[in-house]
């Protein structure tokens, strides 16, 4: 089990997305990029880095109450020492959406103050907010703007074309559609995204993916599995990840005629509650892999 599927999706319309981006970012006087603060290395999406270029960017780490919250801290020292801005937030409670306007108006401070030399005082900011799918762009606009318009669903790849809103006074959002990469030639990148939930279930074999997952998080949190689905009694560390996923679907119950454990319960199981952190606050990147 131990290597990583090779995942690829890129439906039609992600070609027409980066279009659209390329075409709208002259409209924009900054970009506010949202990654998932689990994994905010895979959740950057290179082809973005390449359509804003020198455009002034405010990374959020959305899913914030998610993530090892030291991790997160680490993350946004890390890309303060680059130059870039950066905040934590969870676009589903709203926790730190408050900060996101002072954060793009530090950002801007300096064009700010040419705009007001100039006679244009209270000029509208406008963002792009940018991000792969199912990463949280509909959630944010939604929370900002107090009303449910822009598509929200649990599924990648659900927002359709370009749209304002207007999220305060002199302040408006752009909602893109999700860019996700045409090929993941990194095949741990298509895995972690695979994870989180942000690639369709559907193209992924998910006993696999679960016994990957696993692997991954008995290497950085060796505590997760065991104390979550009731393992103490057991050494993990000698056993192979698929014979901790068959401890797991039995702890469980998740028995078929018999007594054969169903697998494919017990990872849809150990997937989801990592999905939803039941398994802890987890980040899988974590800044140290960079240094």
């Amino acid at each position: 089990m131990g290597e990583a599927q090779s995942i690829q999706w890129f439906p039609g319309h992600m070609t027409k997305t980066k279009r659209q981006m390329e075409k709208t970012l002259k409209l924009v006087d900054a970009v506010a990029e949202i990654v998932d603060a689990r994994i905010p290395i895979s959740s950057r999406n290179p082809v973005i880095d390449q359509i804003i270029q020198q455009k002034p960017r405010v990374i959020l780490l959305n899913k914030a109450d998610m993530a090892d919250p030291a991790q997160t801290k680490r993350w946004i020292t890390f890309y303060r020492s680059k130059g870039i801005l950066a905040m934590p937030i969870d676009c589903k409670s709203g926790k730190g959406i408050q900060n996101f306007i002072p954060l793009v108006k530090e950002l801007l401070k300096d064009r700010i103050a040419s705009w007001e030399s100039k006679g244009m005082v209270c000029r509208t900011i406008r963002v792009m907010v940018v991000g792969v799918p199912n990463v949280g762009k509909s959630s944010l606009i939604n929370r900002m703007s107090k009303q449910s318009k822009a598509n929200v669903e649990d599924r990648p790849g659900v927002t359709r074309e370009n749209r304002w809103f207007t999220i305060g006074k002199g302040f408006e959002l752009l909602d893109t559609p999700g860019v996700l990469w045409p090929k993941f030639e990194d095949k741990q990148v298509g895995e972690h995204l695979a994870f989180t939930g942000a690639v369709k279930d559907e193209v992924v074999d998910i006993e696999h993916l679960a016994c990957r997952l696993i692997e991954v998080l008995q290497e950085i949190y060796p505590n997760a599995i065991s104390q979550r689905y009731q393992l103490e009694e057991i050494d993990l560390s000698q056993m192979e990840s698929y014979e901790i996923l068959e401890a797991i679907g039995k702890k469980r119950g998740m028995l078929m005629s018999g007594g054969v454990v169903n697998t494919e319960r017990a990872a849809i199981a150990v997937v989801d509650e990592f999905r939803s952190a039941k398994l802890g606050k987890i980040t899988l990147e974590q800044v140290r892999e960079l240094v």
